[in-house]
């Protein structure tokens, strides 16, 4: 399961926005000890695809020596999908390269609702997982998960 915060997920989501039509892309890191997903960094597309995604090498590289200087990790990889569903693609699956990481999809193909919907991804091997939304307001309306009821939990402890 996928513990994160509700500012968390808005921020992935304002990121997928404003680079629609492209497909977004970005890491949540935290620290190295607990996995806890903390900090939203947004990436470049190199790719500037509206059906892939690359992060820029150069900017990978600083992002991940910085997450090493801070003992952190990369706890969710992001992307956009803008026209399809929130599902990884076999391309996604097959560049997923962090089996500890969660993947995360949010389509934006819907300009008023976004679908956000969290997977392992392991040795090519997609698995949906339920997202636990942490200080959510009573009334969500921005954001949809998944397709089943039991596919998220909120303000769990």
């Amino acid at each position: 399961m996928l513990r994160i915060s509700h500012d968390l997920i808005e921020a992935m989501i304002a990121h997928a926005r404003a680079d629609h039509p492209d497909e977004a892309c970005g890491i949540i890191a935290g620290p190295a000890v607990s996995g806890e997903p903390q900090r939203h960094i947004p990436m470049t597309n190199a790719a500037r695809s509206t059906t892939f995604y690359e992060f820029d090498s150069t900017e990978w590289l600083q992002v991940y020596n910085g997450m090493e200087d801070a003992d952190e990790i990369p706890t969710v990889i992001y992307h956009s999908h803008t026209a399809t569903e929130a599902y990884p693609s076999r391309t996604d699956a097959s560049i997923a390269a962090i089996p500890e990481a969660h993947y995360v999809l949010i389509a934006t193909r819907d300009p008023d609702v976004a679908q956000v919907r969290s997977f392992r991804i392991i040795d090519g091997q997609i698995t949906e997982e339920a997202i636990c939304v942490t200080g959510a307001p009573d009334d969500v309306q921005s954001y949809k998960f998944a397709h089943t009821p039991d596919a998220v939990i909120y303000d769990c402890r």
